[in-house]
């Protein structure tokens, strides 16, 4: 007797709950396998990110998390921080983090998770999402720009904003 082949799981988009112990185990090991990664700066989390980082996003209200499951396998993560735009006098949302597991690239995950992000941005009455990505990320970089992320610039003449930081002790 012939066997029938097995169903293939479904994939899941959920907003994360940082006090499900599934949800906060997920996003530990998908931010961990991000940060090891060259594109995430090829270190692992400490151990203080280790130990604090659901209690203190679920601190905060103005963060939030899509996770990405495959059955039971978390496969990817966004992470997302609540602004303030002072010119439009409305929350924008930061796209903080995308990270999708290398065994599931390609399958438009980031894209149905970045759906979701921009549901509960509209939910919370968000007038724009912004993120920043790295020059040689290219295939992030056709992926945000298929689903309508641009440059930003308010004039030509001053060109495009550029991303910076400095780390504050």
């Amino acid at each position: 007797m012939p066997q029938l082949p097995s169903p293939i799981p479904s994939v899941h988009i959920v907003q994360a709950d940082y006090t499900n112990p599934q949800h906060a185990s997920a996003l530990l090991s998908l931010l961990d396998a991000y940060a090891r990664d060259i594109s995430g700066g090829g270190e692992p989390l400490g151990e203080f990110t280790q130990s604090n980082l659901a209690s203190a996003l679920a601190a905060r209200p103005q963060a939030f998390t899509v996770l990405a499951f495959i059955g039971k396998e978390p496969v990817g993560l966004v992470n997302c921080m609540e602004g303030f735009s002072t010119f439009a006098c409305k929350p924008l949302i930061n796209v903080h983090d995308v990270v999708v597991v290398a065994s599931q690239r390609g399958q438009r995950l980031a894209e149905k998770m970045l759906d979701l992000v921009e549901d509960i941005a509209v939910r919370r009455g968000a007038c724009k999402l912004t993120l920043e990505v790295l020059q040689g990320n290219r295939s992030a970089i056709r992926l945000y720009e298929r689903m309508g992320f641009a440059a930003y610039q308010l004039d030509p003449a001053m060109g495009t904003a550029q991303f910076l930081q400095k780390w504050l002790d």
